[in-house]
């Protein structure tokens, strides 16, 4: 009897530290997900506004690429991941000509 008490809360704590597992890695994927969309954000305007910053504009569009692969790949969203791709290519371009 004890062991049956014994083996279900081992049970329950195991549930209890994957759902926790899994808050985080949640967290983890959103706070990347609205990472990437607030820096390419701020990366359109800077280089929409032609204020002289663009240069730092490509440099936070290849940051958002990171963020937003990252959070495709764990996601499993491939095309995504694949767009970044491109959009990282197009950060370091800006800023490789911009100098």
């Amino acid at each position: 009897m004890n062991f049956r008490i014994f083996g279900i809360i081992i049970k329950i704590i195991h549930i209890n530290e994957s759902y926790l597992f899994m808050n985080k890695f949640n967290i983890i994927k959103k706070a990347l997900e609205w990472f990437g969309v607030i820096t390419a954000i701020i990366y359109s305007l800077l280089v929409a506004s032609n204020t002289g910053f663009e240069v730092f504009g490509f440099a936070l569009l290849f940051i958002s690429a990171i963020a937003i692969g990252l959070w495709a790949l764990l996601c499993k969203h491939y095309g995504i991941l694949l767009l970044q791709f491109f959009y990282a290519s197009a950060g370091i371009i800006g800023v490789w000509r911009w100098f």
